[in-house]
Order: structure tokens, then sequence, then C-alpha cells
């Protein structure tokens, strides 16, 4: 995490939904995965970009970049400045052998969203 980026919480339950980083004489939304949401902004127009975007693209289908090349369809488990955790999809199935990748925080780009071209 940045140094300068403020800590940004839903009001009525404290939830983390991102940082605002001051940048120039504006303001950019960074989401929970470290990544840059808006240009910068006004601080009200940071805060509602955090808020509109919420927490629900977390629960989403990623794809993670293997050594090989290939795009393996993955879940997050873990979010946090510490790193993020993710493990392969196995669509719910308990005797399927659960497989996790640990990232770096902020999330790098063999991380993306599924069904997302690079």
């Amino acid at each position: 995490m940045h140094p300068a980026w403020i800590e940004h919480r839903r009001s009525d339950d404290g939830e983390l939904l991102g940082w605002i980083l001051p940048e120039g004489d504006g303001f950019v939304a960074i989401d929970r995965l470290g990544h840059r949401r808006t240009p910068a902004l006004e601080w009200t127009g940071a805060e509602d970009a955090l808020e509109d975007l919420g927490l629900s693209y977390l629960a989403d289908a990623y794809e993670l970049r293997m050594v090989d090349g290939s795009w393996q369809r993955v879940r997050l488990t873990e979010v946090s400045t510490d790193g993020i955790r993710v493990k392969d999809e196995d669509w719910g199935d308990i005797t399927v052998p659960q497989t996790t990748h640990t990232l770096p925080f902020p999330a790098p780009a063999t991380l993306r969203p599924h069904g997302a071209s690079s």
C-alpha cells in the first residue's frame, strides 16, 4: 500500500472499500486490489466512485496467467495489503484438491477479471 493512500470505509458498517490517493489537485479512487479506478477527481467524486463500485467485484471469477502462458480460472479467497490469495476454480466441488496461489499487492497484471482480453 502506498503511504499516501487514505482509507475509505462504508459508513454503515465500516467495511474497507478502497483508498483515495491525492494526485495533483485531485484524488484517485483505488480499489481493494490496489488498482486505480478513476482519473483525478474532486474528493467526493473519488468517494462516490468507491461507494458505487462496492465490493461485489471481489466475488467475481478471475483468471491467472500461469507460467506456461495459459490462463487459469480462479476465485479470490483473501485480499489484503499483505497479499492476494486465489484458488483454482473448483465449481464448489469439495472432492477436488484446492490449488492456491499467493500474489503480491497490488494485484499484478497476471490477474484479470474472467473473460477480459489482454
